[in-house]
């Protein structure tokens, strides 16, 4: 069998990669459009009823919306067009003749590689830098508009402010920025030197600070202990009011520097990083999925089967849906602290991963 010169190699490759990189991203407008369809149908009431006005729909809404629903099923759509031009190919004998030609089954998954390296490209970045900004308009449109009760608020709430500084409050009503059960403890090579404790404390939204209300401070001096009472004192420190509003959503908004940051701010306060963790190692394996899919669809819809293009769409949602529902349980042992948030999220990434590799090798058979 005559082999194929380089210049109709680079012409396969330059083919595959076309048709791959073009049906993924049919796959995402036919797929927006029909989405976009549904949550108009769902929120119509709510625009008319509450007068939004069309501009903010269309602009700070919708103009949004398609980025994140593009990144949020990328995995699906990259799967989809896989086996959808994969399964043509194998059908129409385009796959038996590359690979009678001479070409290995490892070559012929080049181009399938470089189009999934540029997919998982597309999706980093827009995960991490141009999603998050996105995101806050749509998540803040949806909260000025649809979610009237955008905050909820917290209890027993321990916070380290700066390094020895510490403080504890019994409850905070975000609805007047009123903490109750204050007491804030200062110590120095982890002994204790001050503690403050007050029945209330209150945020003055006019001077930006805490007026703090029926103080006592206990000032400590090896066994020497001052005190000091009084009624209303103000005073600046480490936190503001948004840091006891529980925002809808608030993590999908920061940007991977922005996540970072918050994260090690949220560390030092001594508060529960495990969601914005989650987040972060998320952006990260969610675009290595597209190697991960991408050998699993190929390996599948090279091969002729019974059933034909059918079969294989059936096989390739399922695989696809798997590995999506599979991401989302994977951090519930995150959440509940059975393992870190990276292991729980790479979870699925390594066991679809090892399902590759035998999928992979059946096909080269």
């Amino acid at each position: 069998m005559k082999k194929l010169n380089v210049s109709n190699l680079k012409t396969i490759d330059y083919y595959i990669i076309k048709k791959f990189l073009g049906t993924f991203f049919y796959t995402i407008a036919l797929i927006i459009s029909i989405a976009m369809v549904f949550d108009i149908s769902e929120n119509l009431d709510d625009f008319i009823s509450k007068d939004v006005p069309v501009k903010a729909i269309v602009f700070d809404y919708y103009l949004n919306f398609i980025p994140y629903f593009a990144n949020l099923f990328s995995a699906l759509f990259t799967f989809i067009a896989v086996i959808y031009f994969t399964s043509k190919m194998a059908y129409n004998s385009e796959i038996i003749a590359i690979l009678s030609s001479g070409v290995s089954f490892k070559r012929l998954m080049l181009p399938y590689m470089v189009s999934a390296l540029v997919i998982a490209l597309f999706s980093y970045t827009l995960g991490n830098y141009i999603i998050p900004p996105a995101n806050k308009e749509r998540v803040d449109f949806r909260n000025t508009y649809i979610n009237t009760r955008r905050a909820g608020s917290e209890a027993n709430i321990h916070r380290q402010l700066s390094p020895g500084v510490f403080i504890y409050l019994k409850s905070y009503n975000t609805t007047n920025d009123v903490g109750y059960k204050f007491t804030i403890e200062k110590f120095v090579d982890r002994k204790l030197v001050s503690k403050l404790t007050s029945d209330y404390i209150k945020w003055d939204r006019e001077h930006k600070k805490w007026t703090i209300h029926n103080y006592m401070i206990r000032d400590i001096d090896g066994y020497n202990e001052t005190i000091t009472t009084g009624s209303k004192i103000d005073t600046t420190l480490n936190m503001v009011p948004d840091d006891y509003r529980v925002v809808r959503d608030i993590v999908e908004t920061m940007s991977l520097p922005i996540l970072n940051k918050e994260i090690q701010d949220l560390k030092l306060r001594g508060v529960n990083t495990t969601e914005f963790e989650i987040e972060k190692h998320k952006r990260r394996s969610q675009p290595f999925s597209a190697f991960i899919l991408t050998l699993i669809g190929a390996s599948l819809a090279s091969r002729k089967v019974k059933g034909g293009l059918g079969l294989h769409l059936g096989f390739g949602i399922l695989f696809a849906f798997s590995y999506i529902m599979f991401m989302q349980v994977s951090t519930v042992f995150a959440v509940s602290g059975s393992v870190t948030p990276a292991i729980a999220v790479w979870i699925p990434n390594i066991i679809f991963g090892a399902i590759a590799a035998y999928i992979y090798k059946w096909g080269s058979r």
